[in-house]
């Protein structure tokens, strides 16, 4: 090469970067490139054999013999049984409730018609007919030494013992 192409071709393939001196750059790791390419092939080959154990897993799994198949359907009796006695408790439940507000709604019922007929009972009483009556009987009022008075303690019945 004539010096004026060699300076030319010096000039288009350097770059000057100030007054420093340039690093060198590293060759290329050649043997590392190949590692990392064997790396990845074996873990390529794991993920396929993994996928292919899984295919093979799915394939057991949706083969089913005659004693799975048994053991599943005693499992699926056992749960509709344990359906249907559920179902039939909780009807009967709610049977028993209905009766009970029924009897409940019978004792309200009751209940009313007793106080009526006390108060009909009571409001019918003539008292002056009844002192009348026990007079005529012999009847009369008691006397002081016969009354006798009790006092009841922060109590709402008392029971009394005859003599």
């Amino acid at each position: 090469m004539s010096r004026k192409k060699e300076q030319r071709h010096y000039q288009i393939h350097t770059y000057e970067d100030g007054n420093t001196v340039r690093r060198l750059e590293a060759a290329p790791d050649y043997h590392e490139e190949r590692r990392k390419r064997k790396e990845e092939r074996r873990i390529s080959e794991q993920k396929r054999r993994r996928r292919r154990a899984a295919r093979r897993n799915r394939e057991r799994a949706l083969k089913m013999n005659a004693g799975y198949v048994a053991f599943l359907s005693a499992c699926v009796g056992l749960v509709a049984l344990t359906a249907v006695a559920y179902v039939d408790l909780q009807s009967d439940l709610i049977i028993r409730q209905r009766a009970i507000e029924q009897l409940e709604g019978e004792i309200s019922d009751l209940k009313l018609e007793n106080d009526a007929a006390y108060k009909r009972i009571t409001s019918s009483i003539d008292l002056k007919e009844v002192r009348k009556q026990a007079k005529k009987l012999g009847m009369k009022y008691p006397s002081q030494k016969q009354i006798v008075y009790y006092s009841i303690d922060n109590a709402d019945y008392m029971t009394q013992y005859a003599d």
